[in-house]
């Protein structure tokens, strides 16, 4: 109770005095070189599925970033740091065996070592080259970058640029900034923009970081992104996209549905090729504008000593009714993500998700895109320009009772592998999961968030957490940018 005490105090106070700098504020400046940064603070309450552990607990996390920036008609530099600060992690959280880690508290709390903990270190140090050649439409970017694949064009049409933002953007590589420290990659991106079409070219090694508040070391895991993108008119989008993952950690067990000897013994790496698309569409109509969504992906390859052979794919559509008042969006999708039949087999078919930001589309972070399939409802009410509402309701299946119920983001240390696996004991019936979220744009400067979630479990849960059968979580989240 005292960190919300403490985050209402500031959200009644800070306002005011931001507010009062006005929507034309300038920015700050020394000679040419811009300074700018944000302050986030979020406190959560967690009510795990009830294990053997106290999974019911309360944290505090805040992450400042402070960066230098300047630019010119040829080249460009941005250096930012970034400072965590993590409070009141719990320290029994994390029970024996597979109820293991019970909500993120216990993730940071396991990657760190402690209740609090805290780091300084550099978010992003980059050198960007324009006008190569003398051609105004080509760029290189090379040093420390947050990269999110799906943003490489944002489109001029309001809807589809949420869309992407939203629906497409970060589902297989993000920089995970819902956690209190984020992810960066060090590497070189080559961008062809066009007035229509886009090439975009990246590769790199990601950070260490995530949920370990030290984000200075680069991972022994090798990304290469590739993607040609496509504007029409206004009313539409493709992409198609190429992903190479590589993970040389040999150190590190892989999450899998293979039994503990078998694993320990494949000290092979993961080689996989991800080739994918997206296909956004609108249309209008006498009650007002319709969008459909179309997204999936393969994947081949080695994952140790196996035949990687999986895919995803999403499908979903939209409607805003013509009712200004409340400004509706109505919307709802299946998303799918493959699962492994036979832990026996030469063949791995579960999905990897490499590094995403899954918080993006698992609100309430028990599940992801690894052999998952999630059917959904969305409402979103924008009352006005600086209130959006909006309310979800999702019914989840793993892909196989067969294969492990997962959780996680990805890679953020060197000695774990970033997935962490439940067994399913046959079922495949995961939860029904109830969510509500509140922005709420303060001033030009000021946001915040407020989030609740309600996760009824079904047969895969109850079966690891027999003691309990549902989780919550809810937040507030103040973000402060200058």
């Amino acid at each position: 109770m005292r960190h919300i005490l403490a985050l209402l105090i500031l959200l009644e106070g800070a306002p005011s005095v931001l507010w009062a700098q006005g929507a034309g504020a300038q920015p700050v400046t020394l000679g040419d070189v811009i300074l700018s940064g944000s302050l986030r603070t979020r406190v959560e309450n967690w009510e795990w599925f009830k294990g053997d552990a106290d999974g019911d607990y309360t944290y505090s996390g805040l992450l400042g970033r402070l960066g230098l920036s300047q630019s010119s008609r040829k080249r460009e530099w941005q250096f930012e740091v970034a400072f965590p600060v993590l409070i009141g992690l719990p320290r029994n959280a994390i029970a024996p065996g597979a109820q293991g880690q019970e909500g993120l508290g216990a993730t940071y709390f396991a990657a760190n070592g402690d209740s609090r903990a805290a780091a300084l270190f550099v978010k992003q140090a980059s050198f960007r080259f324009k006008a190569i050649g003398g051609h105004e439409q080509q760029s290189l970017k090379l040093g420390r970058i947050e990269f999110t694949e799906g943003t490489e064009v944002t489109p001029r049409n309001i809807t589809l640029a949420t869309l992407k933002r939203d629906r497409i953007a970060q589902r297989l590589v993000g920089n995970f900034g819902f956690t209190h420290v984020g992810r960066s990659f060090d590497g070189v991106q080559w961008a062809v923009n066009g007035d229509k079409l886009n090439v975009t070219v990246f590769g790199c090694r990601p950070t260490e970081g995530v949920f370990q508040v030290d984000g200075w070391a680069e991972l022994n895991i090798n990304l290469f992104y590739g993607s040609l993108t496509a504007q029409q008119d206004d009313v539409g989008e493709w992409r198609l996209f190429g992903i190479g993952y590589s993970d040389y950690r040999d150190r590190v067990l892989k999450t899998d549905n293979r039994p503990l000897g078998v694993r320990r013994a494949d000290t092979e790496r993961i080689d996989i090729a991800t080739f994918g698309g997206h296909y956004l569409r609108l249309a209008d109509s006498s009650s007002g504008p319709l969008d459909f969504l179309l997204w999936g992906a393969i994947q081949t390859g080695t994952w140790g000593t196996l035949a990687q052979r999986a895919g995803a794919f999403a499908a979903e559509i939209g409607w805003q009714p013509r009712f200004a008042a409340l400004a509706p969006w109505i919307r709802a999708g299946y998303n799918y993500g493959s699962g492994d039949a036979d832990p026996n087999d030469a063949t791995h078919g579960t999905f990897f998700q490499l590094l995403p930001t899954p918080r993006v589309y698992a609100r309430f972070p028990f599940y992801g895109m690894i052999n998952s399939a999630d059917a959904f409802g969305e409402l979103v009410l924008r009352p006005t320009r600086t209130l959006n509402v909006r309310a979800d309701v999702h019914a989840l299946r793993l892909a196989t009772g067969e294969d492990l119920w997962y959780l996680g983001g990805g890679a953020f240390q060197a000695e774990t592998f970033g997935y962490t696996g439940r067994p399913s004991n046959g079922h495949s019936g995961l939860a029904t999961l109830y969510d509500a979220s509140v922005d709420l744009a303060l001033n030009p400067h000021v946001s915040a968030t407020g989030y609740y979630s309600y996760a009824a479990s079904k047969e895969v849960i109850r079966s690891t957490y027999p003691a309990g059968t549902n989780g919550r979580l809810g937040y507030v989240e103040l973000l402060v940018r200058f």
